[in-house]
């Protein structure tokens, strides 16, 4: 069966009532799928669906046509998931944290050390192996979490909100190895950082309030935006008042005061000019056009 990842009508409420995701349907293939929306749009709860940490309450998932439902079993002898809130025993080395969930996901002890070693050579780590964890920094951490996520070699590789807390340098160094990883797996890279999908996402998801809004390439989401951003300079004492009422994507101090992207329904005032939208200005346009809050 083909290397796919099905959702058909995907819901999870909560038992207080509260829906988290609702009617989510897509299909994923093989590259690196972009999941993006804001805190709170739902993704961290359909990336535990997904890895069948929590079951849907309507729809079903797809795994190569299985229902992870009834069977979870086939999905996570291919999962590799690094979860938002990943920790680590700081008093082991990274060697003997792997080698420890090497046993936990229950991998054959004899090649353990082997793909232990080959798991920390692709993460870039194998020159600090024996160092304990409690030295490592917030990236060298989140390259661990990679890597026990690689130990089975998995074909569907998910990850939720890599990047939070990472220094720019550290951000780059993960995007550019998840693009590596890609390959002939599924890697799904769930953030609300649009700069992490940029260059590497071929597909992109988005969503807010639950739902998905968009499935398709940046350049389609780009397109969607044409003619609704723009260029404009406010005086520097005007910027505060202006984010207020505007949906600014960016803004940049000149020595003639702040140059602003808007995005929206019409021109921020007579002299804002057109610009082409990027790939930031049209995730705005998508949630300003969905009443997303600024």
């Amino acid at each position: 069966m083909a290397l796919e990842l099905a959702l058909e009508s995907v819901g999870y409420r909560y038992r207080g009532g509260h829906e988290a995701v609702a009617g989510v349907g897509l299909t994923m293939a093989p590259g690196i799928v972009g999941l993006l929306g804001p805190n709170g749009a739902g993704k961290s709860t359909l990336m535990r669906v997904l890895s069948t940490l929590a079951k849907p309450t309507s729809g079903r998932v797809l795994w190569r046509g299985e229902d992870i439902v009834r069977r979870p079993d086939a999905l996570r002898g291919e999962l590799g998931y690094l979860p938002q809130d990943f920790g680590v025993y700081e008093a082991l080395s990274a060697r003997e944290f792997l080698v420890f969930l090497a046993a936990v996901k229950g991998l054959p002890s004899p090649g353990v050390a082997a793909r232990v070693d080959e798991c920390l050579e692709m993460v870039g780590l194998d020159d600090v192996a024996d160092r304990r964890l409690g030295g490592y920094s917030g990236g060298m951490r989140q390259r661990v979490g990679i890597a026990q996520a690689l130990l089975n070699d998995p074909k569907l590789l998910i990850v939720d909100e890599p990047t939070v807390g990472l220094d720019p340098e550290e951000r780059v160094r993960f995007r550019h190895l998840l693009a590596e990883l890609a390959g002939e797996r599924l890697v799904i890279l769930s953030t609300h950082i649009v700069s992490d999908i940029e260059a590497s996402a071929s597909t992109l998801a988005v969503m807010s309030g639950g739902r998905l809004r968009f499935h398709g390439t940046p350049e389609a989401l780009m397109a969607e935006a044409d003619g609704h951003v723009w260029q404009w300079t406010v005086a520097a004492e005007q910027l505060a008042e202006a984010r207020t009422r505007l949906r600014i994507s960016r803004a940049q101090r000149r020595a003639h005061g702040v140059e602003v992207r808007v995005v929206g329904e019409e021109p921020p005032a007579s002299d804002a000019v057109p610009v082409a939208p990027d790939l930031e200005d049209a995730y705005l346009w998508l949630l300003h056009r969905n009443g997303t809050p600024p």
